[in-house]
């Protein structure tokens, strides 16, 4: 069994390297963490970038309001497999004082579209695109996915690196203590 999970493995990792979608062969990932780092409060770096739709979007107009902003692209694995969970977060906490923005790292619309339209779910969140990785820089992201959690006003609090489970119920209350409920 082993070996046929390091073949797998090797198969994704081949068609990956050609362009191929990762979908089309099943392999054991590690689980989907569901946790965040508590950060000591800072301003959170200028983010404005236009959605796939061409609406701009200015994390400063999200002031009053609980944002999570993950850091993605359509290549990285983790990245995908957590999107769903991402859409769950947003259901749940509708009607509340609470954004999701997914930033898009040089990919383009058609790139998102075929992915996204891949999922089970539609998505109803905003998705920005960082077309030429600026904001990637100007947020010193390390790797991808990379999510931070913005309070109220406006100052990172939480940030993860890696693979998120965002409705997992450690991550809702996160999320609610920051809304103070």
């Amino acid at each position: 069994m082993n070996k046929l999970k390091r073949w797998a493995g090797q198969v994704v990792m081949l068609g990956l390297l050609f362009g191929l979608p990762a979908a089309v062969v099943a392999v054991d990932l590690p689980p989907l963490s569901h946790s965040l780092t508590k950060r000591s409060p800072k301003p959170a770096p200028a983010l404005k970038l236009n959605d796939m739709h061409g609406a701009a979007h200015d994390l400063s107009q999200f002031k009053g309001r609980v944002v999570l902003i993950n850091f993605w692209a359509t290549w990285c694995p983790p990245c995908r497999r957590e999107m769903p969970s991402m859409e769950h977060l947003t259901q749940q906490l509708k009607g509340e004082a609470f954004t999701v923005l997914a930033v898009n790292v040089g990919e383009s619309v058609n790139d998102i579209e075929l992915f996204t339209s891949q999922l089970d779910t539609s998505l109803s969140f905003p998705i920005l695109l960082d077309s030429r990785s600026q904001t990637l820089q100007a947020w010193k992201i390390a790797g991808l996915p990379t999510t931070f959690l913005i309070d109220r006003k406006g100052r990172v609090v939480a940030s993860a690196i890696g693979g998120r489970e965002f409705d997992h119920p450690y991550m809702v209350r996160a999320i609610r203590e920051q809304l103070g409920k």
